[in-house]
C-alpha cells in the first residue's frame, strides 16, 4: 500500500514538473515567435496588435535594414563578432590560467589574490567606467579602434571563479604531476594536460562571454564614437530613438532578429561541450 501511494505521489511530482517546465519553455518561446513574426509584418500592421500569422513584409524589412546609410548592419555585425569572439577567447585562456595558477601552486597570497579577485567580481561596471574611459583616452594606441572593448575581458573574475570550481571537482592533480615528471614545461602542462580537461567549463564560459559581449550596451557606447565601429545593440538603440515619423517597427525586429541569429549560431556550435560537461558530472564519482 505505502509502495503505491510512494509511485503515486513520485507520478504526480512528476506530472507538475512536466507542466511548469512546458510553462517556462512556452514563456521563453513565445517571445521569440513574436519577434519573428513581426520581423515579417509591416510598421502600419504591427501597430494595429499582436498577431500569430506572419506577414508579407520579410524581405522589404530585410532590405530596408541593409540599405539603410544611418545603420552600417555589415560592419556592425563584423565589429560585434570580433569584439565578442576575442573577448570570449581571451576570457576563457587567461581565467582559466589564472585559476590553474591559484589551484596548482601554494605561495603566501594565494588566499588574499583570491580574496581580491572576488573583490573585483562584486565590483559594478558602471564604478570604474570613468576611470577607465580616461585610461583608454590616455593610451594612443587604443584610440578609435574595438582594443579598449576586447582588451578588458583578459580580467574576468566570474569566468576565473567558475574555472576554480572547476577544476577543484574535476582536475586531479596527479595528471599535473605525471606530466611534470615526463618533462613538460608549466605552460605546455598547461596547455595540454589542463585545457582539454576544462573543454566543458571553457565551452560554457565561452558561450556566456560571448552572449554579454554581443549584448553589451553600456561599455561600447561610451568607448565608440566612429559610426564605422559601432556594435549592434548601439545600431538597434540608433534606429529605436529615430524620429518618430520615420519609425519603422518593422525594420527595428528585424534587425533584432538578424542580431540574435549569431548567439543562435554559437550556441549550437558548442552545446554538444555543455551536454558532454553534464555527463562527465554525472558519472563522476
Amino acid at each position: 500500500m505505502n509502495s503505491k501511494n510512494g509511485l503515486k505521489a513520485g507520478g504526480l511530482r512528476k506530472l507538475i514538473a512536466y507542466i511548469v517546465l512546458i510553462i517556462l519553455a512556452f514563456l521563453c518561446l513565445f517571445f521569440f515567435y513574436i519577434l519573428i513574426i513581426n520581423s515579417t509584418r509591416n510598421h502600419a500592421q504591427i501597430q494595429q496588435g499582436f498577431s500569430a500569422v506572419p506577414g508579407k513584409a520579410f524581405m522589404k524589412n530585410f532590405n530596408n535594414v541593409l540599405n539603410d546609410a544611418n545603420v552600417p548592419i555589415v560592419s556592425g555585425i563584423k565589429n560585434s563578432f570580433v569584439i565578442s569572439a576575442c573577448s570570449a577567447a581571451l576570457a576563457v585562456y587567461f581565467s582559466a590560467l589564472t585559476a590553474y595558477g591559484l589551484y596548482a601552486y601554494d605561495f603566501k597570497l594565494k588566499k588574499p589574490a583570491f580574496v581580491f579577485i572576488l573583490l573585483i567580481l562584486v565590483m559594478p561596471t558602471q564604478v570604474s567606467a570613468l576611470g577607465f574611459l580616461r585610461l583608454v583616452k590616455s593610451i594612443p594606441f587604443m584610440k578609435d579602434n574595438l582594443l579598449p572593448l576586447i582588451v578588458p575581458s583578459i580580467a574576468a573574475p566570474a569566468v576565473f571563479y567558475f574555472m576554480y570550481s572547476y577544476m577543484q571537482s574535476s582536475l586531479p592533480m596527479e595528471l599535473v604531476e605525471a606530466a611534470r615528471i615526463d618533462g613538460c614545461s608549466e605552460f605546455k602542462t598547461f596547455n595540454r594536460v589542463v585545457m582539454p580537461i576544462l573543454k566543458p567549463a571553457l565551452a560554457v564560459q565561452a558561450i556566456f562571454v560571448f552572449v554579454s559581449s554581443w549584448n553589451n550596451y553600456f561599455m561600447p557606447a561610451l568607448v565608440i564614437d566612429r559610426k564605422e565601429l559601432k556594435t549592434l545593440p548601439i545600431l538597434i538603440a540608433s534606429l529605436r530613438g529615430a524620429d518618430f515619423l520615420k519609425f519603422d517597427m518593422g525594420k527595428v525586429y528585424m534587425l533584432i532578429m538578424l542580431a540574435i541569429v549569431p548567439i543562435i549560431i554559437v550556441y549550437i556550435l558548442l552545446s554538444k561541450y555543455i551536454v558532454a560537461g553534464v555527463a562527465l558530472g554525472g558519472v563522476k564519482e
